[in-house]
């Protein structure tokens, strides 16, 4: 059987792009070594915090705040046809400011947001206090983002993955994909040696879409560790995602609260390790240290899938266009995860998509950082 679209990857990414295909009534595989969804999309926080996250105004800032503004209406229609609760949070996310040195980041940020016509709000801090009792008493001033929101991350995977399948997604599990074939007709090779042949492959691999044999060049993508920890309130003591220059507090309605995240580029490295949770336990203790004598609830970790500037690399391949790039998201898989399979969906399918892919292409990287080292 040739598909219409074999899509290497089932995290948020992969299944989201499955849903998108099948839902317009194409084949569709999505292939995986592993349980969806187990790696990046499981280990993140669920932040949908553009605003709160983003270093300036921009194209990429325009793609964040388009992915956030579309989430509301995607939550109530995976939740009418999964029945899973996904765990969404309008309440809004403060970004802190607790020392001199943030001081200064705190009133960039509000001036080039407020200059882009973004609702952002200034506080004092005792005005964020009197928003969040529990936040530290040194806190100077902050930002209050509305518009900002959480999701939990690894039931919005599971939910995108119930409804691919359902709309007729083939999701195949325990299928690692060892390379590609262009030539002279698309097909992925899996590990035992089969083979699945389709008009068009999607690369959707995270971390590990590099290590693919076959690409027509080197992918500039690798894992950045990133380690996380939980701890438990009850009642619950924050509602605002809590945010400061350092690290970032993710309330949970059960009164879990979530803290993060280390950046290591240590290879493929997933230990937890002391000091990794060392400095997420200080980002925690410092926004607010009314919460480090709570118990501590787990840990855990992940892998992101970094590029050199930071940017996801999105679209087909400019000399292989039945090969789609669908990657390197970093720390924005769960925001950008939804509308990266709006997008990729319409290329694989031979549609336009809905916003210009062509800052995203990983013609940007020059012949150097692509070049494909041949023995």
């Amino acid at each position: 059987m040739t598909y219409d679209v074999v899509v290497i990857g089932a995290g948020i990414v992969g299944a989201a792009v499955g849903r998108e295909v099948a839902k317009a009534g194409a084949s569709v595989v999505v292939l995986d070594r592993e349980l969806p969804g187990g790696q990046a999309s499981w280990a993140a926080a669920g932040m949908l915090a553009p605003q709160a996250e983003s270093d300036g105004p921009g194209s990429f800032l325009d793609l964040l705040l388009r992915a956030r503004d579309g989430f509301a209406e995607l939550v109530r229609s995976l939740e009418a046809e999964t029945g899973i609760g996904l765990g969404y949070r309008r309440d809004g996310a403060l970004l802190l400011s607790l020392t001199a040195e943030d001081d200064a980041a705190i009133e960039a940020r509000f001036e080039w947001q407020r200059a882009a016509g973004l609702p952002v709000e200034r506080l004092s801090g005792a005005e964020a206090r009197h928003l969040e009792p529990a936040i530290s008493p040194a806190t100077r001033s902050a930002l209050r983002f509305a518009g900002d929101d959480q999701v939990d991350n690894r039931m919005l995977t599971k939910a995108l993955w119930f409804s691919a399948a359902a709309a007729g997604a083939e999701m195949r599990i325990g299928e690692r994909v060892v390379a590609i074939q262009l030539d002279p007709e698309p097909a992925v090779e899996l590990e035992q040696g089969t083979r699945i042949a389709a008009r068009t492959i999607v690369l959707a691999a995270g971390s590990w879409s590099a290590l693919i044999g076959g690409l027509p060049r080197r992918l500039p993508v690798e894992p950045v560790h990133g380690q996380l920890l939980s701890i438990t309130a009850a009642p619950p003591r924050l509602r605002h995602v809590c945010a400061s220059p350092r690290g970032y507090l993710v309330p949970r309605a059960d009164g879990r609260i979530i803290a993060g995240t280390t950046v290591e580029r240590v290879g493929f490295r997933t230990r937890v390790t002391p000091a990794g949770l060392h400095r997420v336990a200080s980002v925690l203790v410092e926004i607010a240290p009314d919460l480090a004598e709570l118990p501590l609830q787990d840990h855990w970790s992940g892998l992101r899938p970094g590029t050199p500037d930071g940017l996801p690399i999105l679209g087909p391949d400019p000399d292989h266009p039945v090969l789609v790039y669908a990657t390197g998201h970093f720390r924005n898989g769960i925001l950008l995860g939804p509308l990266t399979g709006r997008l990729i969906a319409d290329v694989a399918l031979g549609r336009d998509p809905e916003v210009d892919l062509t800052p995203y292409s990983i013609t940007r990287f020059s012949p150097e950082e692509t070049m494909v080292q041949r023995s």
